[in-house]
Order: structure tokens, then C-alpha cells, then sequence
């Protein structure tokens, strides 16, 4: 079956930490053929179990600072007093070859990406279902000091209060739904007239025979 030519999609998923959009994004991956995960630049140092290059790229902040003076990001943010940020060059190129491109950021990030590609950016907030459920989810990953975990509940009222500049939003109840749910949302997108490059020629191929 011949296939129609398409640009490819920047599919946005933020949420307050410990929402569950890493995890989400992890099952898509595994589901979905066409779609790549955006690495980011971080200054932070890695978690335990963290890949370079995997999960992110680190990198020092004097080589994060000469990376937006030289326009090689396409949003950067400080989150918890790390820098964090998109490399522009990889995710164009996969755009125009028709690669779909998960991005996993915070609303500033996506503000930025909005104002630079809109007609690529489809974005997805994850809430969860209380803010007891997600106190709970962070204490369990136990990735973070007691300490930190309270700066991110926080942080979560603020990051929750963004939800309305969103295209789609999911209540992230259990993950297999929100994975069903995040798929149909995909599904459509790539189907939308405006992103398929290639219709014009295969319609009117369609009309000469």
C-alpha cells in the first residue's frame, strides 16, 4: 500500500513531576514505530540508572550558554536550578523526513516551541487524579531527598495552573488508559489534512485515471 507523504509531529507531553508523562512516553515509544524521543541538554547531573545520550545529553552550563548564544536550541528552561534544552538541528531534519518527535518538558518549554513551530506542536498536559496520589508517586520513585519531593509538590500547583494553554489533557488515573488514550490522540493528528504533504499529488493522480 503506498503510503502519502506527511511532516512529522512534535508531540508535546508536560505535567507536575511524578504526573507520569515520563512513563507514558516510555510505553509510546515501545508501541510506536515512527516516534523518537527528543534528547535534551541538561546541566544537571545524572539520576542512577541514567544513560548520556539515553536519557540525556549532560552537559556543563558554560557549553549550555555558548548552545544559545550559537541558536542551536530550539526552548531551553531552568528547572530546580538546572538548565534544560531542545537541540533544534535533530528535530528539524526529523521533521521533514516524517518522523514524529516525543518531547518530554515543562510549560515554559512548550511556550517557546509554540512560538516557533505551532503548526507542528500538538501538546498534551498530564494531570493526576489528586494531589495526595501524587505526593505519594514521588515519595514511591524514591529518586529524590525528602526535601525535594517537597519543593516538587510545591512547584505542582503553579505547573497544574498552565493546563488550559494545552491542545488535549489527560487525568492520568492508570497508565494503560492514558497510553490508549495518548495513541488516538496521535492517530488523529497524523491524519489531519494539513499535515499530509503528499494528498495533493495522490488526489490528483486519483483524478486523471
Amino acid at each position: 500500500m503506498k503510503s502519502i507523504k506527511r511532516r512529522g509531529i512534535m508531540l508535546v507531553l508536560s505535567s507536575p513531576s511524578g504526573a507520569g508523562k515520563t512513563t507514558i512516553a516510555n510505553h509510546l515509544l515501545k508501541e510506536e514505530s515512527n516516534l523518537a524521543l527528543s534528547i535534551s541538554f541538561t546541566t544537571r547531573p545524572p539520576r542512577p540508572g541514567e544513560e548520556e545520550g539515553v536519557d540525556y545529553i549532560f552537559v556543563s552550563p558554560i557549553q549550555f550558554q555558548d548552545m544559545i548564544k550559537n541558536g542551536d536550541l530550539l526552548e531551553c528552561a531552568e528547572i530546580f536550578g538546572h538548565s534544560y534544552g531542545t537541540p533544534k538541528k535533530q528535530v528539524l531534519d526529523a521533521l521533514r523526513s516524517g518522523k514524529d518527535i516525543i518531547f518530554d518538558i515543562d510549560w515554559q518549554g512548550t511556550q517557546q516551541l509554540e512560538q516557533f513551530a505551532r503548526a507542528d506542536l500538538v501538546s498534551v498536559f498530564i494531570l493526576p487524579p489528586s494531589t495526595k496520589e501524587l505526593e505519594r508517586r514521588l515519595k514511591a520513585r524514591a529518586q529524590d531527598e525528602e526535601s525535594v519531593v517537597e519543593l516538587r509538590m510545591s512547584e505542582a500547583a503553579t505547573e497544574m495552573s498552565h493546563w488550559a494553554e494545552y491542545d488535549y489533557v489527560i487525568i492520568n488515573h492508570n497508565i494503560e488508559e492514558s497510553v490508549a488514550q495518548m495513541r488516538a490522540i496521535l492517530t488523529a493528528e497524523r491524519l489531519k489534512r494539513t499535515r499530509q504533504s503528499g494528498l495533493i499529488d495522490f488526489v490528483n493522480e486519483l483524478r486523471q485515471k
